[in-house]
Parts: structure tokens; C-alpha cells; sequence
């Protein structure tokens, strides 16, 4: 006989509430158990005796969770993954009452959901937003947060304005609308890019704030990082955000930014890892630390951890001793698949420091 677990609820797990971050959980719940039976049934009847680990979240490591469910199932008869891109927000929601097994996302855990929720991040991948635009014949663009954030607060509306151009000597810049483009309620890349541009704008950090959930002034939205990327790619004069990995999968120029060292940087593996590392190095003990703004002439300045939401201390035993196993997995072999994917690996210390953490749990 078959024995499928799914979901880590106990008969209590949905009576916690988180009150700091707004929630739509009851309907979620009901939109998650449609989404689970509809796309995991193949993997349920394909594991025997087995458990079922559901994750949910962000739609930013998205590429790399289907990888490594569809590289891992394809390996191991009695634990499949499954991956259900809901936003970070309802990540944290989800995990925090039961009704998946890790969240995961680009927010930091609040002091009262580690607390209300027995929850803790794991940092899985490093990544960079990136500001992505559409003017055509211009491959190249430079911006600071600055001006970046000026852009999104309404007060820089077209490409040929002043700052934008004296950031940019030499192109021609075309006097076209910005046609702004944002993300809606719940993301962990307006998280990430918000607080980025509230520590350099103190104008934005006034009137908008660092939050997943921000109120933007001006622009229109687009739903999933794919969304994004597409309605940038189709649209001249288009400026968006997006992370890094979706940019170069789409084949979208992005802009350099100035960075805290006054240099102009692009992102890629080698910028981002800069960042992380002027963060965490020496202890590399940090584990949620933000990465946007870093020190050092090589960082990129978007940067951040994308982080999985964990209970360490088991309501099942059983289901966290799978949620281990596929953890041990993800940090070794997985590390490489997720290089391939577009991603920029954890520095080998700070894996060191994740592993302790994870086979801790019990």
C-alpha cells in the first residue's frame, strides 16, 4: 500500500496569525490545495511509501526549484519536491501554518514570525535585481539608486532628463516617456529593491519605504518576474526591476549602477558574490543579512540572499527528516545545478554555516 504525506499541518498548525505583514491566507489555503491536487498527482502515485515536500513562495527562484524537483525526483522514489510560486509573503503565510513544508523568499523573517511561526531563513542562492529597460538602439545605461529612485517616485519622467543624462555621457538619449513598470503586493523582489532605494533616497525612504508590499506612485503592474520581463521586453521605454537570472533567460539590457564605492557596476556572479561577501566575511555567520548597498569597489548594489523559510524543530519527525535530506542535497550538488540555472552560488564558508544549521534540525 501506497503511503503519501502532504502538507505538515497538525490539527492546530492554522490557528497562528502573524499581525506585521498583511495576509490572504484562508483563500490561498483553498488556491494551493486546487494547485497541489491539479499538478502533483503524477509525482504522488510515482512515490511509494513515500513523502511529499511542498514548497511555496517566490517566483524569483522559481527557475531553480522546478530544476531541482523534476533532477531530484527523478532520483529518489520516496521523497518528491514540488514548488508553488505564490509570492514571498504567502510563503511566509503558508509555512507559517502548516500548509507547506518551507517557504521561500527574498524577506527577512520578522522577530514575531520566527517566534509565532517556530520559524528560522536559510539562505539557498545569492541574486541580484537588476533595473531592465527597453530604448532601442541604446545597449548600454548607467544609473545611480538615486536617480532610480526618483524615476519611481514620479519625479523623472522621460529618458532625456538631466540626470539621467549626465549620468550617460555621450549616448542620446530620446526624449520618450518612462513607461514604469512594478510589481504588486507580496514580492520579495519590490522588498529587495525597495529597501535598496530607500537607503540612498531619503525622499523614497520617506514617502514609499523598503516593504514587499509597497504603495508606488506612478506605473503599471506586472504580476510574475516572467511577467515583467515580458511586458519590458515588448514595450519601448519600458523600465523595470527584475532578478538577474530572468534578464539574461530574455535576453533584456540592464542598466550599471553606482554603487557605495562610486563606481559603476553590472551585475553578474562575480559582482554579487562581492556583495555578499563584504557582508558576511570574516564570520560568514550572518545568514539574513541584507546585501543591498554593500561597501567595496566590486559589489553590486542590488544584491540580496534568497532565503528559505524552515521550522527546525519538528512537528513530524518523518517530514523533517525528508526536508533534510533534500536540504544536504541542495547545498552540495544542488549549489552547481543552480550555477547553471543563472544563479550565483553561496561562498563555500557560508555553506559550511547553513549545513550546521539544517542537520541540526530534528
Amino acid at each position: 500500500m501506497r503511503e503519501v504525506e502532504v502538507g505538515g499541518a497538525g490539527p492546530g498548525a492554522a490557528s497562528a496569525s502573524i499581525t506585521s505583514r498583511p495576509r490572504r491566507t484562508g483563500n490561498w489555503f483553498k488556491v494551493l490545495s486546487i494547485i497541489l491536487i491539479g499538478s502533483l498527482c503524477p509525482a504522488l502515485f510515482a512515490a511509494e511509501q513515500g513523502v511529499m515536500l511542498v514548497g511555496a513562495g517566490s517566483s524569483v527562484p522559481l527557475p531553480l526549484y522546478l530544476k531541482w524537483a523534476d533532477l531530484y525526483n527523478q532520483n529518489n522514489r520516496t521523497v518528491q519536491l514540488q514548488y508553488v510560486a505564490m509570492g514571498t509573503i504567502e510563503g511566509i503565510a503558508q509555512i507559517t501554518h502548516g500548509t507547506s513544508d518551507f517557504g521561500a523568499g527574498e524577506v527577512p523573517l520578522t522577530v514575531e514570525e520566527r517566534r509565532l511561526g517556530n520559524l528560522t531563513e536559510l539562505p539557498v542562492v545569492l541574486i541580484g535585481i537588476v533595473p531592465i529597460f527597453n530604448l532601442p538602439g541604446i545597449p548600454n545605461l548607467r544609473l545611480s539608486g538615486d536617480v532610480l529612485a526618483e524615476v519611481y517616485l514620479g519625479h523623472i519622467s522621460h529618458w532625456n532628463d538631466p540626470a539621467i543624462v549626465k549620468l550617460n555621457p555621450g549616448i542620446a538619449l530620446p526624449s520618450l516617456p518612462i513607461r514604469i513598470i512594478y510589481r504588486p503586493a507580496g514580492k520579495g523582489s519590490n522588498y529587495v529593491f525597495t529597501e535598496y532605494l530607500s537607503k540612498v533616497n531619503a525622499r523614497f525612504r520617506d514617502q514609499v519605504g523598503k516593504s514587499a508590499s509597497p504603495k508606488w506612485p506612478v506605473g503599471q503592474p506586472a504580476e510574475r518576474s516572467s511577467d515583467m520581463a515580458d511586458k519590458v521586453k515588448s514595450t519601448p521605454g519600458a523600465l523595470g526591476y527584475v532578478e538577474l537570472q530572468y534578464a539574461d533567460d530574455n535576453r533584456i539590457t540592464h542598466a550599471s549602477m553606482l554603487n557605495a564605492a562610486g563606481k559603476f557596476v553590472k551585475a553578474t556572479a562575480a559582482s554579487i558574490t562581492a556583495a555578499c561577501t563584504a557582508v558576511e566575511a570574516p564570520g560568514w555567520d550572518k545568514l539574513s543579512a541584507s546585501l543591498t548597498n554593500p561597501p567595496g569597489a566590486d559589489s553590486y548594489p542590488i544584491s540580496s540572499f534568497t532565503w528559505l523559510y524552515v521550522r527546525p524543530s519538528a512537528r513530524d519527525q518523518r517530514r523533517t527528516a525528508a526536508l533534510v535530506g533534500l536540504l544536504n542535497w541542495a547545498f552540495s550538488d544542488g549549489q552547481s545545478i543552480a550555477i547553471e540555472e543563472g544563479y550565483s552560488d553561496l561562498p563555500k564558508p557560508l555553506v559550511v554555516k547553513v549545513l550546521a544549521k539544517i542537520n541540526a534540525m530534528r
